[in-house]
């Protein structure tokens, strides 16, 4: 893994400070216009947001009838972005995400040969719908296009527009005819985000909405160029030590094999987090500062992170399945366990 040299953000510069402003004021424009169609949801929101302003994909995990699909639709369109959904079947091909050659006829001359024909994987954001509907050798074609932004097809390879987002929902109550993601798919997945049924007054807002004529007109807030650039700025804002020790030790600790992880985690815990959760930890801990007009990182971006960062990357043994332990228990206890740091450390 490469390490590169970074410049900080220089609050003292017109045009550092000017976009970290644009930054914060676009996640409020951005969220009015969701509100324009979709109903509450806030948590979701803001962590789809974080994603966005990182570049990182994300797994949203919910039963039917949550919108999980409305979603990432509206914000396709109130950033008019490119989207392309792709429903997850188990007769789905490799080639009918990243797309193949063909042969064609040229109308002038007559000659036949091979031209590219780009699958749906060729967008801004791409939705993978019920991805753990299609076995894993399909599920891998995404794993390219999620960590590189480009795809590989018969020895060539075609980079993705930018900016690129992968989101891809999951169904829990399902288990017939699903096939478990991959590890290593999963921890591509910047955010595990899970949505849960309404409050009763949102529910009730819910269905009076969309029970009635709404064709809500969108203005877009930012454009995939701003997009970039804001994603550009978050890695130039700096981290203290103690922070980003924290971050790492919460990660080290997850795993079961580790002399300081909690009881809990060692009895339950089958697998720990990887290195690349300590990434997304201080990069959505990055943005979400810059978007709460900070330009610092602290503990507290650190911890509210915990959660979707390590949840898909904190894996449950058969004990703990048995016992109906969970690995947002286990996060819970990793928090409680692991302690700040201290200044200079």
């Amino acid at each position: 893994m490469s390490v590169e040299t970074q410049t900080v953000v220089n609050m003292e510069s017109p045009d550092d400070i000017a976009l970290a402003d644009k930054m914060n004021a676009a996640r409020g424009q951005i969220i009015a216009e969701l509100k324009k169609l979709i109903v509450g949801q806030d948590d979701t929101v803001n962590l789809i947001l974080l994603s966005l302003f990182v570049g990182g994909n994300s797994l949203i995990v919910g039963v039917p009838g949550l919108a999980k699909t409305l979603l990432i639709r509206t914000l396709a369109q109130v950033l008019e972005l490119k989207f392309n959904r792709i429903q997850f079947t188990p007769d789905l091909m490799p080639s009918d995400i990243t797309g193949t050659d063909i042969i064609q006829e040229d109308p002038q001359t007559g000659r036949r040969q091979m031209t590219f024909s780009p699958g749906p994987i060729f967008a801004n954001i791409v939705l993978a719908d019920e991805i753990n509907r299609t076995p894993p050798k399909t599920q891998a074609a995404l794993l390219e296009a999620m960590q590189e932004h480009r795809v590989t097809i018969q020895g060539r390879t075609y980079d993705l527009a930018e900016p690129f987002f992968v989101f891809a929902t999951q169904n829990p109550i399902e288990l017939e005819g699903t096939y478990p993601l991959p590890e290593a798919q999963l921890d591509r997945f910047m955010f595990h985000i899970i949505i849960e049924h309404p409050p009763e007054d949102e529910e009730y807002d819910v269905v009076r909405t969309t029970t009635a004529i709404l064709d809500p007109k969108f203005n877009r807030p930012v454009s995939g160029d701003e997009l970039v650039a804001f994603q550009k700025l978050v890695r130039r804002v700096p981290v203290s030590e103690p922070v980003m020790r924290y971050a790492l030790r919460l990660v080290r600790t997850s795993r079961p094999k580790s002399a300081e992880a909690p009881e809990s985690v060692k009895k339950y815990a089958a697998f720990g987090a990887s290195v690349r959760a300590a990434q997304f930890l201080i990069l959505g801990a990055k943005a979400r500062a810059l978007t709460s007009g900070r330009y610092h990182v602290s503990f507290d971006d650190i911890k509210a992170l915990a959660h979707p960062v390590l949840r898909h990357r904190v894996l449950t043994n058969f004990r703990a399945e048995s016992e109906g332990i969970t690995s947002d228990q286990l996060i819970d206890d990793l928090l409680k366990a692991v302690p700040l740091p201290r200044s200079g450390m």
